[in-house]
């Protein structure tokens, strides 16, 4: 039990331990992140999984010349698993997301997340797709609810492939050319802890509003 409780709370929080796994394992890392992302991004009972902190982190230490990552390996092999991710989550939808939403909330499925999910996916359509790339859980959800949604499957797959570039794209970049600075490097962690709460900063703040300002509807 003791040792279960070790790993998963390795995976949960990968990207703080990346730079002593990837020491450890060298290219398994590869294969690793790429499970991280497609299950964060393609299983609705997997939001909480790392996901703009690993893909920075992982940016940041293929930036080191010792260590064993590529940065090409890395855009590739993340770009593929967010794509099918994103993917094997949309077909879901498209297939249970009735049942789904029918059943009462349980460990699994959390419904105010779907609610939430199908509020912003109504509110936005299709960009919602790239937008929701950005913000953690909403990621998660946000290709199931188009699946629910009965979303155009060639309309999808244009905001799939665009998002997942952009977004993995973006950060693993981000990680890469600041990876070497002597800040980031000294302060890893810390980084990594900042960027985990600015990312998580729109779902908290929508949170409040929703749930503690409640504010009056006009």
């Amino acid at each position: 039990m003791e040792n279960l409780h070790y790993i998963l709370n390795y995976i949960l929080h990968l990207d703080t331990y990346l730079i002593s796994f990837v020491k450890e394992h060298g290219t398994w890392t590869y294969l690793v992140a790429f499970l991280v992302i497609f299950c964060e991004t393609g299983l609705i009972v997997t939001p909480f999984l790392p996901g703009d902190s690993l893909i920075f982190a992982l940016g940041s230490i293929a930036a080191h010349t010792e260590n064993p990552l590529n940065i090409l390996v890395l855009l590739t092999i993340l770009i593929i698993a967010s794509i099918l991710g994103n993917h094997l989550n949309y077909s879901i939808g498209r297939f249970i997301g009735p049942k789904i939403f029918s059943i009462k909330s349980n460990r699994f499925i959390n419904k105010k997340h779907l609610k939430h999910a199908h509020e912003f996916y109504e509110k936005h359509g299709g960009k919602t797709i790239i937008m929701a790339r950005f913000i953690p859980i909403i990621r998660t959800f946000a290709p199931f609810i188009a699946g629910v949604s009965l979303m155009s499957s060639n309309l999808f797959k244009i905001y799939n492939i665009g998002s997942a570039i952009l977004w993995i794209g973006s950060l693993l970049s981000l990680g890469y050319f600041l990876g070497s600075l002597p800040f980031i490097k000294n302060n890893f962690s810390i980084v990594i802890y900042g960027i985990i709460i600015v990312s998580i900063l729109p779902p908290l703040a929508t949170f409040i509003y929703h749930n503690i300002l409640k504010p009056e509807k006009i």
